[in-house]
């Protein structure tokens, strides 16, 4: 099977700057230290600062937290309700007629967090630019500084999708379903429970397997690797097209590119747990697994 083409090159990306069409969208978070006692993991930033400092000529920024996240819960980055998405996406410019590419820096899970959201709102024609602004800049393309002048508001209605998004209650009935795949996002040392966790209890969900998002990304050009190589990361944790996959990290951010990848190689069956460990690690009434 083809892979799903919802990746853009910066090659094709380049091309493309410009069109009427086009909404292209700084989506960078920055997660920094939050002070001691305050009880929450992180501080979420929105990286409205680098994108000042330079951004591709013609881009947007989204606010993650600020403006497309459940402002009515102490986690951080949950799905809001489809009302708010649609005003605040409408409110920068996409509609049926948009063609929609995310880009973030250092990582591309905020962009992914943004193309999984929108697939749940019924939006397909959205893209993830492949290394970012990383990428872009290492060879030395145009750059834009100051803040964004956005895209003209439009009318954005949802379709809203079903099981893209589930509830530590669903995850939990489903942890030993032998047609369900969990599988965590984190790297393996959290995943095993051998380092300390900023949620809560060391370790992961019962039975959950481990496909790190960073092993899905090249470290030096921060593109995603070949499709051949996370196919075989994943069939070795035996996930598999006729399984459900519920996957999960710490926020339901890094998640997001596992899913991505998965859906690129043709899984249909996808959901996120939104909660993650953020959620599942401070519940002391929810199993946790060590080693």
């Amino acid at each position: 099977m083809a892979a799903r083409n919802e990746l853009t090159t910066t090659a094709e990306l380049a091309g493309q700057l410009g069109q009427a069409d086009l909404r292209l969208f700084d989506c960078t978070t920055y997660l920094e230290p939050a002070p001691e006692g305050s009880g929450v993991p992180y501080l979420a930033v929105p990286g409205t600062h680098t994108f000042e400092h330079g951004h591709i000529p013609g881009a947007d920024f989204l606010d993650l937290q600020g403006e497309f996240s459940d402002s009515h819960t102490a986690l951080r980055f949950m799905m809001p309700q489809v009302a708010q998405l649609e005003v605040a996406f409408g409110r920068h410019g996409v509609g049926a007629g948009s063609r929609v590419v995310l880009y973030s820096i250092g990582t591309p899970m905020w962009a992914t967090r943004f193309w999984w959201m929108l697939k749940s709102l019924g939006f397909d024609n959205a893209s993830v630019l492949d290394g970012g602004l990383d990428k872009w800049k290492a060879e030395s393309r145009a750059i834009e500084t100051g803040a964004a002048k956005g895209y003209a508001p439009t009318a954005f209605v949802a379709k809203q999708k079903p099981g893209f998004f589930v509830g530590k209650h669903e995850v939990l009935a489903v942890k030993d379903d032998r047609n369900t795949v969990i599988v965590n996002a984190l790297g393996a040392q959290f995943h095993s429970g051998l380092d300390p966790s900023r949620y809560g209890r060391p370790g992961r969900i019962p039975g959950s397997c481990n496909v790190s998002a960073a092993t899905l990304l090249d470290p030096a050009t921060r593109t995603f690797v070949p499709l051949a190589d996370a196919e075989a990361k994943f069939a070795t944790q035996g996930l598999r097209k006729d399984k459900r996959v519920i996957a999960y990290c710490g926020g339901g951010i890094s998640a997001t590119i596992d899913l991505f990848l998965l859906h690129r190689l043709g899984y249909d069956n996808l959901t996120l747990y939104d909660g993650s460990m953020g959620e599942w690690a401070k519940d002391a009434s929810l199993p946790i697994e060590t080693g």
